[in-house]
């Protein structure tokens, strides 16, 4: 038995087979049962089966509905991986992904699949897969070196980067998770928020279902923290991950929001301000709150804070400690020079462990870059700025590159700028500034160095290039870039502008 089968695999058998009836997911207002969901899965795997293919990954159009969680279940039993393809991410991007891992079967649930006109791709359309007898019991052999899924996080080349993460390594984040203390049960309710291109997806189904709990999912298109309010006050929700955002949006309405039914908040993808969770408990007053953090390249969470509702809680310029690691994960700081510091002293926090990936897909100098190995341990350059607290906790400072949190997901500015300058033909420079607005979240402003012109149609070329998210809130035509004492680009001028 693997570790894989046994934290993930066997952990959901043992949940479905206990609770059969009661629901596992849902979605857009249905409720779907454990024995209909391993139905689901079960005629998936099958159709997988019969392609008789010897392909480990898949390529997976992930909707939200029920086919597209069992098609993940469905991989996993037959041993083979995923790489997510969102619909609503411009399909130039996800075309890019396919060829990047040379992908030629694509799992889709709509009738109408984006990529049923590929000569090259073969589309298994869950549609028309037809109820089997249950194939959940046995499992395709497979270790837990081999992959789970690859997760395509932004690039400053202008080309997406894949995180390869490895079925040993969601077993040993599940061990870890569960070693914090925390407790799901069947009679839990949990909040799925995140898509299934972002990670604490992972967390959001798995963790559910491998306890017997209820997965309620969030549907595209809709106004994100509204319908969260919603679910939580409808149905009673218990438990659910959640980015700081989200909750700094639901702000204005803590007074008339009723939260109570809330046992364990997780709040992670973001930095988490100390004020806000303050003012979190109010509406919530049962809750247990605990602030997670983790790069993708670390499975999920590697570092965990435990918050207290009647104490003071640790913090560094109002935003809440990341904490310690995990049971699975060593962490150490390093300085400019990549001497490992000692007490107090900030730098970048580096991890190892067997959460930490493998390596990015077909990436030699991304991992070179990007990877180390310190007295026999490979760790993982995070990029983030840190420093340990007299009491063994880690205080986050800030980014030390030029990457950004926006809405949960981690974006190099300098894909952005990349784009910019591929539109104006690198005639141009331009350089993207994230900033904090007026609630308190992160927005991107784009400085051009060129008279103010329109720029409906540069937003509009922007939008077939990457992801709502990433596309700038504001731009700003400089005559030109200040330049500070080392001649290169003063971002902090800049940043003066906004």
């Amino acid at each position: 038995m693997t570790e894989f089968e046994k934290e993930v695999l066997i952990s959901f058998n043992d949940a479905w087979q206990r609770c059969g009836s009661k629901s596992a997911l849902y979605i857009q207002d249905s409720a779907y049962s454990y024995m209909e969901f391993v139905q689901r899965i079960s005629a998936i795997r099958r159709d997988v089966q019969l392609l008789n293919t010897t392909e480990r990954i898949f390529a997976l159009a992930i909707h939200d509905d029920i086919d597209t969680y069992a098609a993940i279940f469905a991989l996993w039993m037959e041993g083979k991986a995923y790489v997510p393809l969102h619909p609503n991410q411009p399909q130039e991007r996800n075309l890019g992904i396919i060829s990047q891992v040379g992908l030629h079967y694509v799992i889709d649930s709509s009738i109408d699949s984006l990529y049923g006109n590929k000569d090259d791709l073969h589309v298994l359309y869950t549609a028309n897969s037809k109820d089997v007898d249950l194939l959940v019991d046995d499992f395709k052999e497979a270790t837990d070196d081999d992959l789970a899924y690859i997760l395509f996080t932004s690039g400053s080349t202008g080309v997406p980067k894949g995180v390869q993460i490895s079925r040993g390594n969601i077993a040993a984040f599940m061990d870890s998770f569960w070693a914090t203390g925390i407790n799901v049960d069947s009679e839990d309710k949990c909040l799925q928020t995140f898509d299934l291109t972002f990670d604490v997806s992972v967390q959001g189904f798995l963790v559910a279902l491998t306890r017997g709990a209820c997965c309620y999912t969030v549907p595209y298109g809709v106004v994100k923290y509204m319908y969260v309010a919603g679910l939580i006050q409808k149905h009673g929700i218990t438990f659910g991950a959640m980015a700081p955002s989200m909750l700094t949006y639901l702000r204005p309405y803590f007074d008339e929001f009723d939260a109570s039914s809330m046992k364990t908040c997780i709040l992670t993808a973001e930095a988490c301000p100390v004020d806000l969770m303050e003012d979190w408990y109010k509406c919530a007053p049962n809750v247990r709150i605990y602030d997670f953090y983790g790069p993708t390249e670390a499975t999920v969470y590697c570092t965990c804070y435990k918050l207290s509702k009647d104490e003071t809680n640790l913090s560094l310029n109002g935003i809440v400690s990341i904490g310690k690691p995990l049971k699975n994960v060593k962490a150490i700081i390093i300085d400019e020079n990549n001497i490992v510091v000692d007490g107090q002293e900030k730098g970048e926090l580096c991890v190892a462990g067997r959460q930490v990936t493998c390596g990015y897909w077909n990436n030699k100098e991304k991992n070179e870059a990007s990877f180390f190995v310190y007295e026999g341990e490979r760790y993982y350059r995070t990029g983030d700025l840190c420093y340990y607290d007299v009491t063994g906790n880690i205080m986050y400072s800030g980014r030390i590159d030029q990457q950004a949190k926006i809405q949960g997901y981690r974006v190099e500015l300098g894909e952005i700028e990349y784009h910019v300058r591929e539109f104006y033909g690198r005639e141009k420079r331009a350089i993207a500034v994230a900033f904090l607005n007026a609630q308190g979240l992160t927005e991107i402003a784009m400085f051009i160095e060129s008279i103010k012109e329109d720029t409906n149609a540069l937003t509009a070329y922007l939008e077939e290039k990457i992801p709502q998210y990433m596309i700038p809130s504001r731009y700003i035509y400089v005559e030109s870039f200040p330049l500070n004492k080392s001649e290169k680009i003063d971002r902090v001028a800049l940043k003066e502008l906004i």
